[in-house]
């Protein structure tokens, strides 16, 4: 084999894909896009009203996702929400102890109005509202060409993508508003510009789907973190029917980032963001 050869071979994924290339084709991303868009338009409605009462209601919920997988595409999609269902049953009854992420001590500000458990809730709609902001900018980055030709079914998991995560953002402020706190608006995050500087950095959809995995990856792991150190059962209700559609919109990312999604048996918190990183 020649040096050449061997670069080639090395390009090459398990797939047969180029690395780099999307893993993924237009007709199967239209189909995995139309598949989580109708679990979140079947599930998350009423979840949000059944699952603030209690936990094991939200196992249950998340165990009838996870029993309709029924295809390739459903045993992705339906794969995840069992895994969803793993990660919340092995910290449902948790007592805040064993592993932690090293999340780092949450300062202590005077005119926070936010503190404790809805401190963690406040920081969640903070990502959600960074992630709508984000898909916003890459959808303009790509009307103005920036990415070349980027496949329809692209730009159209994008705009599904953030229509869910204006969902997830109001269920969030719904709970700050139950508690009788200000909604966030904004995205009031010490990451907040860094991310910023990271997407406009992408120059091909591949880069960009690596960078919005990263955002879906630190949500999903931050709500596992609130699931295991929140206290309130309406914030560790929404943390646990949000997580796995989360990691859902990570799982279609890895395959147009050029990899094949291997979803793990648990969620962690290795990405997770801590109550630090809340500006409000």
């Amino acid at each position: 084999m020649t040096r050449n050869d061997q670069t080639r071979h090395d390009q090459i994924g398990p797939d047969g894909r180029r690395r780099g290339e999307m893993g993924i084709g237009d007709a199967e991303l239209r189909a995995l896009t139309k598949d989580l868009d109708g679990l979140h338009r079947d599930t998350f409605p009423t979840a949000l009203e059944q699952l603030r009462d209690s936990t094991s209601t939200t196992r249950a919920m998340i165990g009838r996702v996870a029993g309709r997988a029924t295809s390739r595409r459903g045993v992705l999609l339906g794969g995840l929400a069992a895994a969803g269902a793993g990660l919340l049953a092995a910290c449902g009854g948790s007592d805040g102890g064993g592993n932690r992420p090293a999340m780092g001590a949450t300062p202590t500000r005077a005119a926070s109005p936010y503190t404790g458990d809805l401190r963690v809730v406040a920081l969640a709609a903070a990502l959600e509202n960074l992630a709508v902001a984000a898909y916003t900018m890459a959808l303009a980055k790509a009307t103005a060409g920036d990415y070349g030709t980027v496949p329809a079914a692209v730009g159209e998991f994008a705009t599904v993508a953030r229509a869910q995560h204006v969902d997830h953002a109001k269920a969030w402020n719904g709970v700050l508003s139950g508690a009788k706190l200000p909604m966030i608006t904004g995205t009031p995050l010490t990451i907040a510009a860094s991310e910023v500087a990271k997407l406009k950095a992408t120059k091909s959809v591949p880069e960009l789907a690596t960078f919005a995995l990263g955002l879906e990856n630190a949500a999903a792991h931050t709500y596992l973190y609130a699931m295991t150190n929140v206290t309130d059962s309406g914030g560790i209700a929404t943390a646990a029917t949000i997580a796995p559609v989360e990691a859902m919109h990570a799982a279609v990312l890895t395959f147009i980032a050029g990899d094949y999604p291997v979803p793990d048996a648990f969620l962690d918190t290795s990405s997770a963001v801590g109550p630090a990183a809340l500006t409000a």
